[in-house]
C-alpha cells in the first residue's frame, strides 16, 4: 500500500501517515461561516483538501474513507450582515450557502461525504460544555461560560505558543468575567431578537470554536485522523478545538494529524477589504475560467504561503489551453478508465507535492502530442486523463473548452465565420483574410476542414 506523508502542524515534522483505522479514514475540516460570497482564500483551502481526499480514497477505497466539512450559520458576522442589510438571518446564510455550493461545484471540488451545519448541532455543544464543567475545565460567569486554560497544563501545544504570546496574538479581550484573559467563550447569552437556543444557562448560543468540536465527535469519533483547515486557524480556533475536546473526554486526543494550509497573499501582500486587493470567487470566475484558478492553486506547495497574481492565472489559462489542445487532437479515441501513474500517486503521496504532480501531467501531454500510433495515442490519454483527475483536473469538454460560453461572444464569432465564408464564395479574399486576422488578435483561431470552419481560443 502507498505510505502517505504530511507535514503534521501539532509535531512540526512531516509524518508517515498511519490511519486509526484502515477501514474508516477520517478527515475534518473547517468550512466558511456563510454570511458574505466566498474569496479566493475560502476556494483555495476546500481544493487542496478535495486532493487529499482523492488521495485518500484511492489509497484506501472510496468507501473507506469519511469527510467531513463544516457550515458554520451561526456567528457574530452574520448577526452583523443581518443588521447591516435588514435580511433575515436565515435568507443570509441560506442564500451564501447556495452560493458557496455553486463556487465547489465550478471548482471541481467533490461533495464531503457530510456538510454540517452549526445550528443542526446545538444539543451536542451544549451536552460538550456540560462536560467541560462537570470535568473541571469551564466556569459560568455573568451569563457566559468558558473554558479555563489554566486547568489544560499543555495548553498552546498545537500553536507552540507561550501564555503571553497566545494572548498578545489573539488579542483577547480583557474583562472582569475571566479568571484568566485568554479564557475563551463556550456559551453566550444572545438577546431576544437574535439567534439562540434555551441551555442550563439561559438562552444563548454557542462560541465558535465549540462548533467544530461537536461536529466532529458527533461524525468522526472523539479520535479521528486528520484535522485541515487554513493556518490562520491554528490559533486560537484549532488550538482552543483541541483543548476543549481533550479535556471533555479524557484519555482521546482529538486529531491524530493537523494539516495547514499556506497564507493567500494577493501580489505579494495579504489580503485585505482595506488594501483593496479582496476578490471574491465569483468576481474572479467572472472573466476567467473555474479550472484555471483551481490549476493556479495547485501550482504551488499547500503548505507554503500561495501568492495570487493576474499574470499567474493567465499562465494558467495558457497551461490548459496546452491541455486540451491535446485531448481536442485526440477526441476520436474514447476515454478509458486506468489507474494513475505510480509517480504521480507517489509525488501527492510526499505530502500532497502538487507542483511535481503537475510536472507529470505535462510529461503526459507531450508524450501524447508525439504519440504516432492508435495503441499509443490509447495508452496515453488514458494515462493523461487519469493523472489529471487525482489533481481534479481536465473535468470541461475540450471543444467547450475552447468556444467558451455563449455569454463569451460565441454567437458573435459564429456569425463572423458566416461573413467570412460569404466573402470566400464571392472570392472577396480581403474580407475573409481580415476576418480571420481580426478574429486571431482576439485569440480566435479558425480552422477550415472538409467539414467546414471550426474555430477555438488559444
Amino acid at each position: 500500500m502507498t505510505q502517505i506523508y504530511l507535514h503534521n502542524t501539532l509535531k512540526q515534522r512531516k509524518d508517515l501517515f498511519i490511519p486509526i483505522d484502515e477501514k474508516n479514514v477520517r478527515m475534518y475540516v473547517c468550512g466558511p461561516t456563510v454570511y458574505d460570497k466566498a474569496h479566493l482564500g475560502n476556494a483555495k483551502t476546500p481544493v487542496v483538501y478535495d486532493v487529499l481526499y482523492r488521495l485518500l480514497c484511492y489509497v484506501y477505497g472510496k468507501d473507506h474513507v469519511t469527510y467531513v466539512s463544516n457550515i458554520t450559520d451561526v456567528d457574530d458576522k452574520i448577526l452583523n450582515k443581518h443588521k447591516q442589510t435588514g435580511k433575515p438571518i436565515q435568507e443570509i446564510t441560506q442564500e451564501t450557502y447556495n452560493w458557496y455550493i455553486e463556487d465547489m461545484a465550478k471548482l471541481n471540488v467533490l461533495s464531503p461525504n457530510y456538510r454540517p451545519r452549526a445550528t443542526e448541532y446545538i444539543q451536542e455543544m451544549i451536552e460538550l460544555v456540560k462536560k467541560l464543567i462537570e470535568n473541571g475545565h469551564a466556569y459560568e460567569s455573568q451569563g457566559q461560560v468558558l473554558f479555563d486554560v489554566d486547568s489544560m497544563p499543555n495548553y498552546g501545544c498545537l500553536s507552540n505558543r507561550s501564555m503571553k504570546e497566545m494572548i498578545a496574538g489573539a488579542r483577547v479581550e480583557v474583562a472582569d468575567y475571566k479568571k484568566n484573559p485568554a479564557d475563551f467563550i463556550l456559551w453566550k447569552p444572545s438577546e431576544a431578537d437574535q439567534p439562540g437556543w434555551n441551555s442550563p444557562w439561559g438562552y444563548g448560543r454557542p462560541g465558535w470554536h465549540l462548533e467544530c468540536s461537536a461536529m466532529s465527535s458527533k461524525l468522526l469519533g472523539n479520535d479521528f485522523d486528520i484535522h485541515g483547515g487554513g493556518s490562520d486557524l491554528i490559533f486560537p480556533h484549532h488550538e482552543n478545538e483541541l483543548a476543549q475536546s481533550t479535556c471533555a473526554y479524557p484519555g482521546t486526543h482529538f486529531a491524530k494529524y493537523w494539516v495547514h494550509t499556506g497564507m493567500l497573499m494577493i501580489n505579494g501582500v495579504k489580503m485585505s477589504k482595506s488594501l483593496g486587493n479582496f476578490y471574491t470567487v465569483d468576481e474572479i470566475l467572472e472573466k476567467n475560467p473555474a479550472e484555471a484558478l483551481r490549476l493556479l492553486f495547485l501550482t504551488t506547495h499547500y503548505h507554503q504561503p500561495f501568492n495570487f497574481t493576474f499574470e499567474g492565472l493567465n499562465e494558467a489559462k495558457k497551461i490548459l489551453d496546452k491541455f486540451y489542445n491535446a485531448l481536442l487532437k485526440n477526441e476520436d479515441i474514447p476515454d478509458e478508465a486506468v489507474n494513475p501513474s505510480e509517480k504521480l500517486i507517489d509525488a501527492l503521496a510526499d505530502d500532497l507535492n502538487t507542483p511535481l504532480a503537475l510536472s507529470y501531467i505535462h510529461e503526459d501531454v507531450n508524450a501524447l502530442n508525439k504519440a504516432k500510433t492508435l495503441d499509443e495515442r490509447k495508452t496515453l490519454k488514458a494515462q493523461l486523463l487519469a493523472d489529471a483527475y487525482m489533481l481534479g483536473l481536465l473535468y470541461n469538454d475540450p471543444a467547450a473548452w475552447f468556444k467558451g460560453a455563449e455569454e463569451d461572444g460565441s454567437s458573435e464569432i459564429e456569425a463572423l465565420i458566416q461573413k467570412r465564408l460569404e466573402a470566400k464564395k464571392n472570392k472577396d479574399w480581403a474580407t475573409a483574410d481580415a476576418i480571420r486576422n481580426d478574429l486571431k488578435e482576439k485569440g480566435i483561431v479558425l480552422e477550415d476542414g472538409p467539414d467546414g470552419t471550426t474555430w477555438k481560443r488559444i
